[in-house]
């Protein structure tokens, strides 16, 4: 049995949820109004650089697998750092982590002529996990279905270095890579911001 999550990671996994179940019903507005669309889309409103990264892809299109992984990673990383941070820290964290994936995002599609729209929440997971392997570098994780022990360190390295990869190289076209770095960039910056500030010992 897994234990239950704290309050503002269970929030924020059920609001997702529940934004989620309205996609089923109101695909075309929802994405219209929240998905992440370029300025030179014409439907670019600054409120999607936060409301994309609770939008997910249509279950009948492998949409609930893209949820599923991302609320699964953030029920398992986040709680840790929830427990560390306390509740308003670690939403503030994970906002700030989605927007900054955002604006790389955009910076990206900017420089490469794209209108496509971004969604999901994977940003501002891909921060959490930056941060798990910060405060905890040498936790084990297992990679399924690899039956082997990894330190976090090493796996969130290792993740980053292909997305890295997968972005250059093109591959995994319709995949976002250079947002899930962008939140990871900005969660570094976050946490090393917060360690400069004196008296800040978490």
């Amino acid at each position: 049995m897994f234990p239950s999550p704290p309050p503002a990671t269970r929030a924020l996994i059920l609001i997702n949820i529940a934004v989620s179940l309205l996609q089923q019903l109101l695909p075309n507005l929802m994405a219209g109004l929240f998905a992440l669309w370029p300025p030179r889309s014409g439907l670019f409103e600054p409120w999607q650089l936060i409301t994309y990264a609770f939008l997910h892809a249509q279950w009948a299109h492998g949409g609930w697998a893209h949820l599923f992984f991302n609320m699964f990673a953030l029920f398992m990383f986040g709680s840790a750092l929830e427990r560390r941070w306390g509740g308003r820290r670690f939403v503030i964290y994970y906002l700030l982590c989605a927007l900054a994936a955002a604006l790389t995002q955009l910076a990206v599609q900017g420089s490469a002529g794209s209108a496509e729209p971004v969604i999901g929440a994977s940003g501002g997971v891909f921060g959490v996990l930056l941060a798990f392997a910060w405060y905890f570098p040498r936790q084990k994780l297992i990679v399924v279905p690899i039956p082997i022990p990894v330190p976090a360190w090493l796996l969130v390295t290792g993740y980053a270095l292909l997305e890295l990869l997968f972005g250059v190289t093109g591959a995994q076209p319709g995949v976002a890579h250079f947002a899930h770095l962008g939140g990871m960039l900005g969660g570094a910056l976050c946490i090393l911001y917060w360690r400069s500030r004196r008296g800040l010992t978490w």
